[in-house]
């Protein structure tokens, strides 16, 4: 039995909260359970340098956690000087992954900033800044199209994030900290909603894991993020 007492394929109570900024152009409080995560997104008419002239945009993301976040109070990486390299990670993935699916000459020359701030965490925390930053992605190209600053929508599809383990000897869906934390083998894995790969971590912790294991977190993984487009397509209306 898990420690939530979900079922192995069963994810945790997930919510896409939009319209929560009321400055950014997108913004999504996802909530993974307990992990929560604001998301906004802000358009910016022009681009980094290695663009300029190219005719095509950008999508970037930034990722941080609040002090308070986790069980006991985290120093701010700002007040430190430097960002951990585990910030650098996430933040990098989060930005390929809406890269993924965005036709950037349709975006023109512009970039979208996607700020993930975990609010709370207990597992997770990635995998929902995935979920939610499309979400605030997909509202500030609306935003843009509403304007009349884009003919066509350059969003090409969707994607979100779940993570998978095997705990106890058995493969689940979306694994919260305490199951994280004890997992015999932990992946992530970044979908698009047709279902193609954009990027799979896979990691064993305790020991190594069988190609039937991998098939069914895997399995698992097409699951839930099949339930998480639906709740991002409820989210963003369309």
């Amino acid at each position: 039995m898990r420690p939530s007492e979900r079922a192995p394929d069963i994810l945790r109570p997930v919510t896409l909260e939009t319209g929560v900024n009321r400055y950014a152009e997108g913004s999504c409080l996802v909530s993974f359970g307990h992990t929560k995560v604001l998301v906004t997104a802000s358009v910016e008419e022009s681009v980094p340098p290695f663009l300029r002239g190219r005719g095509q945009g950008w999508v970037t993301a930034e990722y941080g956690m609040l002090p308070r976040a986790t069980h006991t109070r985290g120093r701010r990486e700002a007040a430190q000087g430097k960002q951990s390299g585990r910030t650098q990670e996430i933040q990098r993935l989060i930005g390929r992954s809406m890269r993924a699916v965005v036709d950037m000459k349709a975006l023109g020359e512009r970039q979208i900033s996607l700020d993930c701030d975990v609010i709370q965490a207990d597992g997770g925390t990635r995998t929902a800044a995935i979920t939610g930053a499309w979400v605030a992605l997909k509202l500030a190209a609306n935003y843009l199209r509403e304007e009349g600053l884009l003919t066509v929508d350059p969003i090409l599809d969707q994607v979100a994030a779940v993570s998978c383990g095997v705990f106890s000897g058995t493969p689940v869906l979306d694994l919260d900290y305490e199951e994280d934390s004890n997992a015999e083998a932990d992946s992530n894995f970044v979908l698009t909603g047709k279902g193609d790969i954009v990027e799979i971590q896979a990691t064993g912790e305790k020991r190594g894991f069988s190609q039937a294991e991998f098939e069914a977190l895997f399995s698992l993984a097409r699951k839930g993020i099949g339930e998480l487009c639906e709740l991002q397509r409820q989210a963003t209306g369309g």
